[in-house]
This record gives structure tokens, C-alpha cells and sequence, in this order.
């Protein structure tokens, strides 16, 4: 499908267009009309010519070396002194260029302490135009080169340590590569920027001459007539490089286990995992402050299986990224997995899998390149996942040839290839379709009960926590609200804000009457707390699920509302004027809206907190 943009006579936009371009391009079009004419001959040309295309080449390539580290890391930095250090970086974009060599001069000319050291070599010479070239072009690579690295994401570098890359592998093998279109670009800027550059050159090294100095002494000396020659050769050149840069050669793959040629992969024969242990549950504690938010968190699960249950900003995946290594903790803390400790290790040392929010593939790289990117990643273990999970076929894709589904899978393979330690999985099912929700959540339960897997989940999703845990952590506000085995924490939730984050519908306001008996509105409602002194304002709930259609049951009402789930009909039920409650229930027992049913409510199913209790927070 087209995704051109249709134009009308009246829109402006190509209008406004069309005058800069017809501005830019009209000495170039005099040019070449003058150019039909003739062009005198310009002895020493051609020398001049590969002067500034080898000196230009010497410049990009020092500018590259040190500068792509140097936007690397400003790109990474957040502070006062790094938006400082852009600024200085970018100052020569500000000046004149006759003003930097001036500048320049007040370093390496022939009076200062290097240029003695050097015995003048540093002006008029090779090395003087390359050292006016890289002051005033270096900042071209810079600045595009840390936009470039600040568009990366992030999760990029932080799989990759999981993964067991340390921080040059990571900057070599993941950052560079993700942000090479931009690095490009900027360092053809600086080519061209350093092809061209005349002011500081001319200063600091008049001899021996570049093409533009070389075009300046003819014009000064013979006239415009004696510069075609010297014009064409740059207009010539700046084009051919201009040109050279556009082609799109194939991206040259860095090294990762199995073999590949570019989209050609030779078939690898599947290594199914070793046979799957007893894995070690893990025993931690965090505390983190990230500006006014502060994490405090510690969990001992007697369960392998767990899933940290919370509402967004709970501090969910700060804990899944202090249990990677990817944060630092501010005070003591620690991580076992059994009795062997892991806090004290590096990301890239602590054998664990790490699938983020996002799928996190590098752009540009196949599906076997993403698998097998591991340190550990063993390629026929990779092979073996990549059929688990119903990727074969699929190895030579890239990234946005591939489904949201798909993208997910290939994470998971990639973490699994390793075969990690403990799996971290922060929310990996969220924004996909419902089928392809379900499907997915379906793979991950069948491979933990399969492999064996230790699983730590993030969700904010009740009934993802409940399929893919045995035990639950509810997070809110940076603490612990509850922890405990998944029966215990959805059959008795410690408040009504844990009950509201668990997904329970019914809660409601009441008061305790008798002990074992409240009042909600009119209707009195038994209870397992025999203890709650009678006047006590009280939450409570129960979940729809525990609510039976009976027709001996002691709670009569009417029916408000009744939809068909497909798996189960939800009815709504009102209790006297002022009680509504949600019904679940697999029956298929034709019912019609306004009819009396009763309900039977066991006591036991009822959660019932008093309201200092209901208010509870961290």
C-alpha cells in the first residue's frame, strides 16, 4: 500500500519546499552553465585535491574512534556537567573557522610547548590540516552520534548483560550497531564538513595545500576564470562520497554463535535441555530511592514460581531490575538463589534471563542472530527453543518482519538459549491480542511445569499472577502489601486495596453487628470472624467465583444484569436497595432479568477488615 502523501496546487508546504531548493541549487546550475564554457588548466590541482581527501579520511577516522565512545557516553550521562561538556563540544559550530585556527594557534603553533616539542612539525603540514579539520568538524559526529545512541533503547543494553556481555561487548556488540544509521550520518558530515574546511586550515597549515586554500590562492591571484577547475574537482568529489554513502550495502553481522551467512542460515540440529533440576528459590531484599519514590522489598518464596502483583509505579520492575543487577540497591540488600549468593556478582555473571516490557531485538538483525546473542547461548539449544516455541521457519526474519507475538517468542527464546538460572519476565504479555495473550501464557506455564523453570513475573494482571505463580508478592506504592502462597493471598487478602488490586468486584462497606454477623444496607451478611465487636465500620468482600446460585441458599435477591463470558455468565445481583453483588458461575440455566434467585455466600469466603484495616497502605 502507498504511503505517499497526495499534493494539491493550493497546499503550501511543497511551495515553501520548492524555494529553498531552488535557492540552494542555483549556483550549482550557474556553475555548470559556466563550466560549458571551458576551464583553464590548475597545475598543482590534483595534488591539492588528495590532500584534503586524504587528510579529510585521516580526520573522519580519528573522529569516529574517540568521538563515537565520547557521544556514547554523553548519551548515557543526565547531568549538569555532561550538558556542559555538549555545549563546549559544540562551540566551534558557533565560530568563524578563521577563529579556531586562530585559537589553535595558541596550542600547537610553532611558539607554544608542543609545537617546540615537535619542532614546528604540528603547523603547515599534513598534520596540521588534520588537526584543524577534526576541531572544527569533530562536533558533526558528536552531536548526531549521541542522538543516535539516546534513541536506542535502552532494554537493549540491559538484555544484553543478562545475556553475559560486559560493558565493551555491550557498547561494541549492541549500542554501536543500533545506532550505526545515525553514527553514519554523522560521520559523513564530518567528512564532507573536513573536505571543505578552509578558515582554520588556512591558519594553521597553509602549505601544503588543501583543495579549498589551493582554490582561494588561485582566485587571489588569477580571478574567478582560474577556479572552475578546482570547483568542479569538489562538487565532483563531495558527490561521489555523497553518492558512496547512500548505497545500501548489507550490514556486516557481528560475530554470535551458530553458523550464518547474512539471511542464510545453515541448519542446526535441535539440543534439547538437560534434564530439568530442582530449582533453588530465590531469598532477597531491596531497598532503592529514585527521587521521591523509595523501594523497600524483601521476599523469601518457598516456591521457585513467583509473581511480584501490583498497580503501575509500584516499583515492580525496579525490583525485577535490582534482581538482574541492572541497579544498584542503596543500602544493604541481598540475593540468593539456594545458598548461593548473587548479589555480590555483575548482571552479566549472575546467569540470569531477562525478557523486558518491550521485546528489546536489535534492529537490522536476524531472529538466529537475536537467539544465539548470548555469551552461554549454546546454537543447538537455541534451535531447540526456537521449535518450542513455534519460530522454525523463522530464523532469517527480521525484527519488523515479525508479529508482536512472534517478537515476544524470540525474547523468550533468547533469554532461554542461555539456560538461565531464573527467568525474569517483566509484563511480557501485555498490549498483544487476546488469542495471542492466551497462547503465550499457555507456552510459559507449560514450560515452567516442563523445564522446571525459577520464574519471577511481573504483572499488574490477577489472573496472569494466579496461572504463572504459586506465589504472590503484591507491591504498592514501593512496598509489600502481602506475600504468601497464591491460595492464601486470593482467598484472604490482607486489605481492601489488596483485595482491589487482586481484581475482586465485590467490595463493599458494612458494619459489624454481632460477632459472625455484619449489616451491608439491609441485609445481614454471615462471617468467619467471630471476634469483630459489634458498631465497628468494616470492608468487605468475596469473590464473584465463591458465590453460588442456590436455590436453598439463605440470601435472596434480584437479578440486575446478566452477561454471557463465553467460559461463564457474570450476573448482577441486588440484595435489598442498596447491595449489588457480581455473580460467577458456569451454569447455563435460562434466567430472566428482574426474576428473584437466591444465592448461597459460605462464611468463610468473606474477607472482612476493619476500616483502619480496609484503609491499609504501605
Amino acid at each position: 500500500m502507498s504511503s505517499r502523501i497526495p499534493l494539491r496546487a493550493s497546499d503550501p508546504l511543497p511551495w515553501l519546499g520548492g524555494l529553498l531548493i531552488l535557492y540552494l541549487l542555483a549556483p550549482i546550475v550557474a556553475f555548470v552553465v559556466r563550466l560549458g564554457g571551458g576551464v583553464s588548466s590548475a597545475p598543482g590541482m590534483f595534488s591539492a585535491l588528495l590532500t584534503s581527501l586524504l587528510t579529510a579520511t585521516i580526520t573522519a577516522t580519528i573522529v569516529a574512534v574517540l568521538g563515537t565512545p565520547l557521544a556514547y557516553l554523553l548519551a548515557r550521562s543526565r547531568g549538569a556537567i555532561s550538558r556542559l561538556l555538549l555545549a563546549l563540544i559544540a562551540l566551534p559550530l558557533a565560530l568563524p573557522p578563521l577563529m579556531s585556527g586562530i585559537l589553535l594557534l595558541d596550542v600547537v603553533g610553532p611558539l607554544t610547548l608542543p609545537g617546540e616539542i615537535f619542532g614546528g612539525k604540528l603547523t603547515d603540514s599534513y598534520i596540521g590540516i588534520v588537526l584543524a579539520q577534526t576541531f572544527v568538524a569533530a562536533p558533526f559526529l558528536i552531536i548526531a552520534a549521541r542522538a543516535a545512541f539516546a534513541a536506542v533503547d535502552p532494554a537493549l543494553e540491559d538484555v544484553a548483560a543478562t545475556l553475559g556481555h560486559g560493558r565493551m561487548a555491550r557498547f561494541a556488540k549492541v549500542a554501536v550497531p543500533a545506532a550505526l544509521p545515525g553514527i553514519g550520518a554523522g560521520l559523513m558530515l564530518t567528512w564532507l564538513r573536513a573536505f571543505g574546511e578552509f578558515g582554520a586550515t588556512l591558519i594553521l597549515a597553509y602549505h601544503p595545500y588543501s583543495l579549498p586554500v589551493f582554490t582561494y590562492v588561485r582566485f587571489d591571484e588569477t580571478g574567478l576564470p582560474a577556479t572552475m577547475a578546482p570547483i568542479a574537482a569538489a562538487l565532483a568529489a563531495a558527490l561521489i562520497a555523497l553518492l558512496a554513502a547512500r548505497l545500501r550495502l548489507p550490514l556486516p553481522l557481528p560475530a554470535s554463535p551458530g553458523p550464518r551467512r547474512g539471511r542464510r542460515r545453515a541448519r542446526m540440529p535441535a539440543a534439547r535441555p538437560a534434564a530439568p533440576l530442582s530449582p533453588a528459590p530465590l531469598d532477597f531484599a531491596f531497598s532503592k530511592r529514585l527521587g521521591s519514590f523509595s523501594l523497600r522489598v524483601a521476599a523469601a518464596p518457598a516456591s521457585p514460581r513467583l509473581a511480584l502483583l501490583g498497580p503501575s509505579g509500584a516499583g515492580k520492575t525496579l525490583t525485577l531490575r535490582l534482581l538482574a543487577g541492572l541497579v544498584e540497591p542503596d543500602s544493604e540488600s541481598h540475593l540468593l538463589a539456594g545458598t548461593e549468593a548473587l548479589h555480590a556478582l555483575a548482571p552479566e555473571r549472575r546467569e540470569i534471563g531477562y525478557v523486558p516490557q518491550r521485546p528489546a531485538l536489535m534492529p537490522r538483525r536476524t531472529v538466529w542472530w537475536q537467539v544465539t546473542l548470548g555469551v552461554r547461548a549454546d546454537p543447538g539449544l537455541a534451535a531447540w527453543w526456537i521449535e518450542r516455541l513455534g519460530l522454525d521457519g523463522l530464523q532469517d526474519r527480521y525484527p519488523d518482519e515479525l508479529s508482536g507475538g512472534q517478537q515476544r517468542r524470540v525474547a523468550l527464546a533468547r533469554a532461554l538459549a542461555t539456560q538461565p538460572r531464573v527467568l525474569l519476565l517483566d509484563e511480557p504479555l501485555t498490549g498483544l491480542d487476546a488469542p495471542v495473550r492466551d497462547r503465550l501464557r499457555r507456552d510459559l506455564r507449560r514450560l515452567q511445569r516442563e523445564r522446571n523453570l525459577c520464574t519471577v513475573i511481573v504483572t499488574h494482571d490477577p489472573e496472569e499472577a494466579a496461572l504463572l505463580a504459586d506465589e504472590i508478592v503484591v507491591l504498592g506504592e514501593g512496598h509489600v502489601l502481602q506475600a504468601g502462597t497464591r491460595e492464601s493471598v486470593f482467598a484472604a487478602p490482607r486489605s481492601q486495596h489488596v483485595a482491589g488490586l487482586l481484581g475482586i468486584a465485590n467490595v463493599h462497606q458494612a458494619v459489624s453487628i454481632a460477632p459472625g454477623r455484619i449489616r451491608a444496607g439491609s441485609v445481614e451478611i454471615a462471617i468467619a470472624d467471630d471476634e469483630m465487636p459489634a458498631g465497628t465500620p468494616v470492608s468487605w468482600c468475596i469473590r464473584p467465583e465463591r458465590i453460588a446460585l442456590d436455590g436453598a441458599g439463605s440470601y435472596e435477591g434480584t437479578l440486575v444484569d446478566d452477561v454471557d463470558l463465553g467460559s461463564a455468565r457474570e450476573l448482577t445481583v441486588a440484595l435489598g436497595s442498596e447491595l449489588e453483588l457480581a455473580v460467577r458461575t458456569a451454569s447455563r440455566e435460562p434466567l430472566r432479568l428482574g426474576a428473584p434467585v437466591r444465592l448461597h455466600i459460605a462464611p468463610r469466603d468473606v474477607s472482612v477488615w476493619a476500616v483502619d484495616q480496609a484503609k491499609l497502605r504501605p
